[in-house]
């Protein structure tokens, strides 16, 4: 991350489905959409009420991007952390510069505050994600999960 990048955490609801594919160049690519409505509590109505949505695409490289594609859903409450990058580019038919602000995801996941989960291990195999697979043989973490041998060093 650059010094100067901005760095930001959105929670809110996936619009779409995952859309993932692989570059010209191999590299696995996760495409998402994510709803961020702020909710606030109006005391002198004594009610809840949403603020002006702000909807953020994301992207999500490797990985990161394969784990997305593969777990998250349309309508999943997420929470996202990232850099804001905006891309800048003519428009060929008008000349007009063109700019979109995009999240490029460093993390992301379900929020717990809305849903249960069963957390899943990735493998790795070639330098490549293998997703949420089984683990390796002979992981005690992944099999038995910490133990006096294997305790979490902090």
């Amino acid at each position: 991350m650059a010094n100067n990048a901005t760095y930001i955490t959105v929670t809110g609801n996936l619009t779409r489905d995952p859309e993932g594919a692989f570059t010209a160049s191999g590299v696995f690519r996760a495409r998402i959409s994510i709803a961020v409505t702020p909710r606030r509590f109006d005391k002198q109505a004594g009610e809840w009420t949403d603020g002006e949505t702000t909807f953020w695409d994301a992207t999500a490289w490797r990985a990161l991007g394969e784990h997305v594609a593969e777990s998250l859903n349309k309508g999943d409450r997420v929470i996202a952390t990232g850099t804001v990058t905006t891309h800048r580019w003519q428009d060929e038919a008008t000349g007009e510069p063109r700019s979109r602000v995009v999240l490029d995801l460093e993390d992301i996941g379900p929020s717990l505050a809305w849903a249960t989960t069963n957390v899943a291990k990735a493998t790795r195999t070639n330098g490549r994600s293998s997703g949420a697979r089984s683990a390796p043989a002979g992981d005690a973490w992944a099999v038995n999960g910490p133990t006096a041998d294997n305790d979490v060093p902090f």
